[in-house]
């Protein structure tokens, strides 16, 4: 991995979600969904189960019984005909998720990856691209934007529903690129924020729960910091123990309906705070806004650039 090349990846961002809504307008990414589908698992490893996480809970609001599982899992659903199970890998080559492809024998299986001749590619003989392009830094940034894009197109097809996704795409490229060239009027803040010798913990509501795990993850693998990710609700539940041992500095990607909770008990406490998104948050120190933030689906492909940026100042130190 390397710093300056996932910083370069991040910034290529907006051109390349520019390439992927004219990819979406030109039907490059239609899903092979067999008739009947009565059932949907999707699976993958680290940010791959993260993106699939925020899709399952969105097909079943829809009514499509689906599931996000951790490929590595031993036993699950068995293999039938109408059950679509979608093997999600940035890499292709991902062990668990081969193996779990293998499992499937006998049902249908879609590969979503962004390697079109990587082993689970071959496994599946369905493809679906994620067209995120090579990531020069070896991180899962702009394939992990792009798997979500690529999971709401499948929700799209499965439900009849028109997200407009193209145009969602397109105002996510608008709203990223803002952020980018805005990044010195909150970047630094917002790192120095975050960067408490205890650590740091993401917090975002269950429908975009992935912008916190996946958040955390880039604090991880790029700087090699102390971080983990937690959802709006749970956080009061499991999380907010540590609010009163630790020097507890938290990013809180608003819009869930227990934000005030947590923000009580970070107040209280006296937590170091950032906020991203719509919502005010009255123990934030900063506010961190992007375009479009007030739209949940743009907001869930926008705002997990504010910790990628954050990861790629500590990692270049």
């Amino acid at each position: 991995m390397d710093a300056a090349g996932f910083l370069t990846d991040l910034e290529a961002k907006p051109a390349a979600l520019d390439a992927l809504a004219a990819a979406l307008d030109a039907g490059e990414i239609d899903w092979p969904v067999p008739d009947p589908t009565r059932a949907v698992v999707l699976t993958g490893m680290g940010s791959s189960w993260f993106a699939a996480s925020v899709a399952a809970l969105r097909l079943r609001r829809a009514g499509v019984p689906a599931v996000a599982e951790l490929a590595s899992v031993e036993d699950t659903l068995p293999a039938d005909p109408a059950t679509l199970l979608v093997a999600i890998s940035a890499s292709g080559g991902s062990v668990e998720t081969r193996r779990r492809v293998e499992r499937h024998e006998g049902g249908p299986v879609v590969a979503l990856t962004n390697v079109d001749d990587g082993e689970i590619a071959t496994a599946a003989r369905h493809l679906v691209p994620m067209l995120a392009g090579a990531e020069v830094g070896g991180v899962a940034c702009r394939s992990f934007q792009h798997t979500l894009v690529a999971l709401l197109r499948l929700e799209e097809q499965l439900t009849g529903a028109d997200l407009g996704l193209a145009d969602v795409v397109r105002r996510t490229a608008a709203a990223t690129a803002d952020l980018l060239e805005r990044r010195d009027d909150w970047l630094a803040e917002t790192a120095d924020a975050l960067g408490g010798p205890d650590g740091s913990w993401l917090v975002a509501p269950a429908e975009r729960l992935a912008s916190a795990l996946q958040g955390a993850l880039m604090l991880r693998e790029g700087p090699r910091r102390a971080a983990d990710g937690c959802e709006t609700g749970d956080w009061s539940h499991v999380d907010v123990y540590l609010t009163k041992t630790l020097d507890y500095r938290c990013l809180v990607f608003t819009g869930s309906r227990y934000d005030d909770a947590a923000d009580e008990w970070l107040t209280n406490r006296g937590s170091t705070v950032v906020a991203v998104g719509a919502r005010p948050l009255g123990s934030a120190r900063l506010i961190v806004r992007h375009q479009g933030d007030d739209d949940p689906l743009v907001a869930t492909l926008t705002e997990i650039l504010v910790p990628e940026l954050v990861a790629a100042r500590w990692w270049l130190g």
